[in-house]
């Protein structure tokens, strides 16, 4: 088998959520917490606060056309698809 590749959710200080895929999760969160993953969670005040939500995929394809998918939904179905998958978006344990 070869190694999984993941697609994830952050919540984001600003309440925003942002998804991403990478083949090693908390690698990735590590990045983003450091202000060195994605330019879109890099200014303060969108500093990654917590992963709510990561799906193992068995390749990268897979990963990358989930992220694509939640990507490109309006920010109800996001939340929704996340209550579906029992991750609450706004439980907070800052």
């Amino acid at each position: 088998m070869s190694k999984p590749y993941y697609f994830y959710v952050l919540l984001c200080a600003d309440n925003t959520l942002y998804g991403g895929f990478t083949d090693d999760v908390g690698r990735r969160f590590a990045t983003h917490q450091a202000g060195k993953g994605a330019k879109y969670t890099r200014p303060a005040f969108r500093h990654p606060l917590k992963m709510i939500y990561a799906q193992a995929f068995e390749d990268k394809s897979s990963a990358l056309k989930a992220e694509y998918a939640f990507k490109h939904q309006p920010r109800a179905k996001k939340i929704a698809f996340l209550q579906d998958h029992h991750a609450n978006p706004f439980e907070r344990n800052d």
